[in-house]
């Protein structure tokens, strides 16, 4: 028998006090492990079993897997723990405090996603009682904000087992089956510096960074004629020249150059193929221009998404929302589960406009849909 649990507004309120942000800024940075806690207190009073999965070379970051029944196939419902730093000041109230106002709940990753596990929750208490065909899995993951390192660790690990898995991110509860994927790449250029007076007696830098910058963005038109696919706003594969650093004087020749670049490649592009060629126009450069070219990802990317139209759970997800299965442009975990061999679709309360801003809030009347559409789900693929 199950143990009573707090309410709805209570998970939510408790987690929303629960300072859980994840930074490249080490003095930001902050353990997951209290709303892990939270999570795993809740769920073994209701009868999941937890594992608790430290991530590999991230101090204090860590997943959880809570199982509910046993067998073959099942349902994940996946969510990050993590949220990106605030800026308070800008904030009407405190961030760590639930606050009801104008049919919406404000609050730090009310909807970015704390909100998602109590819903979650919520659905799954109803059928702690009842015998189980398939697993129902809540996943709970670390640093999704910054590196992925929760996700990476469990396509690592190879879990979680499962058939189907709906991760709830805030997509206005419109089911997603597609998004871009994200790489952040680096070219560092050494020259040698030297007088500017006389070019001969250095390498410089910047001149053959000039020429990199002109293979980039014929790469880039290359990829735009070859691939397009008309589900997304932005139909092409982008690649935005973000920042250049070089050089300490103008009467210096340039003996360091260094650019970073964002790439976004649409579903059926290999984020290893990209680099490759990318690294073979521009490594030639080296010669023609006596000078070192270091090509390294900044991290080691996200790769594009995609689950198949006619697959079962996007046009469960469609019968269920009444939507048609969508695109979006930012990147979640959903390939890293997909990689365990998992069908996988997007789709959970609030908006994505919400998110990473000041005032987060999830509307009250997105709360009871939630609930109901993943209660239909573990119906489904659970107990059926």
């Amino acid at each position: 028998m199950s143990k009573p649990i707090p309410s709805l507004i209570d998970m939510l309120t408790q987690l929303i006090a629960t300072p859980s942000v994840s930074c490249t800024a080490q003095e930001l940075d902050m353990s997951n492990r209290p709303v892990i806690d939270l999570l795993a207190t809740w769920l073994s009073a209701i009868g999941f079993e937890i594992e608790v999965m430290p991530v590999p070379g991230y101090a204090g970051k860590y997943n959880l897997i809570a199982t509910l029944g046993q067998g073959p196939g099942g349902l994940v419902l996946s969510g990050h723990t993590d949220t990106v730093p605030f800026n308070e000041e800008k904030w009407k109230s405190n961030p760590f405090a639930l606050t009801e106002k104008d049919q919406r709940l404000y609050g730090l990753g009310s909807c970015d996603m704390k909100g998602f596990f109590a819903l979650a929750i919520e659905a799954a208490k109803q059928f702690v009682d009842h015998p189980f065909k398939s697993p129902l899995i809540i996943l709970a993951t670390a640093d999704e904000e910054s590196s992925m390192s929760g996700a990476q660790a469990l396509a690592d690990a190879g879990k979680p087992k499962a058939r189907y898995a709906v991760i709830g991110e805030p997509t206005s509860l419109r089911p997603i089956r597609m998004h871009k994927g994200i790489m952040m790449e680096g070219i560092k250029i050494t020259g040698r510096s030297g007088h500017s007076s006389d070019p001969s007696l250095g390498a410089n830098a910047l001149d053959a960074m000039h020429k990199v910058l002109g293979e980039l963005m014929s790469f880039r038109q290359e990829m735009q004629s070859n691939y397009r696919n008309s589900a997304f706003r932005v139909d092409v594969p982008t690649l935005n020249l973000g920042c250049i650093h070089g050089g300490d004087n103008p009467n210096r020749i340039c003996g360091q150059c260094e650019l970073e670049y964002d790439l976004r490649p649409l579903p059926g592009m290999d984020m290893s193929v990209l680099r490759e060629g990318i690294y073979k126009r521009v490594k030639p450069l080296e010669a023609q221009y006596d000078v070192i070219i270091d090509c390294a990802p900044i991290f080691n990317g996200i790769p594009s998404f995609e689950t198949a139209a006619n697959a079962e759970l996007v046009q469960m997800a469609e019968k269920l929302t009444g939507y048609t299965a969508d695109a979006v442009a930012f990147a979640t975990e959903a390939p890293f589960l997909q990689s365990l061999g998992i069908e996988t679709i997007v789709m959970g309360p609030g908006s994505i406009d919400q998110a990473h801003q000041p005032d987060e809030f999830i509307a009250l009347d997105q709360i009871r849909p939630t609930v109901d559409i993943l209660s239909h789900m573990i119906k489904r693929y659970c107990l059926q």
